[in-house]
């Protein structure tokens, strides 16, 4: 069953400034006069036009947002900082989960709804390398990318009580036999099965003889770990941080280029002689087919939603990197993206 709960909308120009009389006693601070009244027209005028532009688009309608996953993951996270961060701009949001197959199921539901742009899904570099990696019938390019949100890099991360102390103990031992070790992560073709990818292919081993346990879910790729079912685990760093601080789980290192703010003492890959960089991204699409006004609407809504206070400090809570991307751009990124995880997986043997 879908789990539903609640969201929002923006921000828009300044309201004209009317011309008015200053007395002269007054002329020092007349700019500072002009300064806070245009300030506060802003403030005024800017969420009612939003409002209005927004809600012209919905026309009445709830704005509903699918996470193609398990509750738990990236997307469920991102799909429900949304809800609340767009609450003041919208009103209710519906959030409900498809999971299965790193999103592609989702994907091939929700490019059904042709036209309508009260319809929302959150994607990313995962569905990427899905698509590709089950040959699914449907993309990205069904689509009409909106906005990208955020990035977020991956941990290593072994059970506390695990044998294995630091990434090298993990090297070393997928050394001595790669297809012992199993990695425990998201679904097949994620950007957890291409990283695990590249670190075979970085320390000489053959990709296509790692074990991989992919999962639909964060949640669940935890309790794998957790349970002790697998070696060790990949996560986006925001998903395993509350067990990394309650000490549940033991971090080894991040795919970033340098250490992670919210992770200052975990290396990075290279630090560690691994010579692997990866990042993952999450964003916003629209179904196939809405109008040039609709999409520019949406758009708009989800950049000043980015701009909220609610918004930054889920960027803050989570760890997320804010990497807000929209129009033309946006989708140059996406179609570039496509391309790249193409040549990743043909080079790691996973395509």
């Amino acid at each position: 069953m879908p789990r539903t709960n609640s969201p929002t909308e923006p921000s828009a120009p300044p309201a004209k400034r009317r011309s008015s009389w200053v007395p002269e006693r007054w002329t020092g601070w007349t700019p500072l006069v002009v300064a806070v009244v245009a300030t506060l027209a802003v403030v005024v005028t800017a969420p009612s036009e939003e409002r209005s532009s927004t809600q012209q688009v919905l026309d009445g309608r709830q704005l509903r947002i699918m996470a193609p996953a398990a509750p738990g993951g990236g997307w469920d996270q991102t799909s429900r900082e949304m809800q609340g961060a767009l609450r003041e701009l919208v009103g209710r949001t519906e959030v409900y989960n498809v999971e299965g197959a790193g999103g592609t199921i989702g994907l091939s539901q929700f490019v059904r709804h042709t036209g309508q742009p009260t319809e929302l899904m959150t994607t990313g570099l995962i569905m990427i390398g899905a698509v590709q990696r089950n040959r699914a019938p449907n993309s990205l390019a069904d689509t009409t990318p909106l906005v990208r949100l955020t990035t977020d890099y991956q941990v290593i991360t072994v059970a506390a009580n695990s044998p294995i102390r630091d990434i090298a103990g993990l090297i070393a031992a997928m050394r001595a036999n790669l297809s012992a070790v199993s990695i425990s992560g998201g679904s097949a073709g994620g950007v957890e099965q291409i990283l695990t990818g590249l670190m075979a292919q970085s320390i000489g081993g053959d990709p296509s003889k790692v074990t991989y346990v992919a999962h639909s879910g964060g949640g669940e790729a935890l309790t794998t770990l957790l349970s002790g079912r697998s070696t060790a685990g990949i996560s986006g760093a925001s998903e395993v941080r509350p067990q990394i601080t309650a000490g549940t789980l033991r971090a080894l290192a991040v795919s970033s280029p340098n250490r992670l703010p919210a992770l200052p003492d975990v290396p990075t890959l290279r630090e560690s002689g691994v010579d692997v960089e990866l990042q993952n991204w999450r964003g916003v699409v629209a179904p196939p087919d809405i109008s040039p006004e609709q999409e520019a609407a949406l758009e708009q809504l989800l950049v000043a939603m980015t701009k909220t206070p609610q918004w930054q400090d889920a960027l803050a809570r989570r760890g997320w990197g804010d990497a807000t991307l929209a129009g033309p751009e946006f989708e140059q990124f996406v179609d570039s993206e496509q391309r790249r995880v193409t040549q990743v997986l043909e080079s790691i043997g996973l395509r």
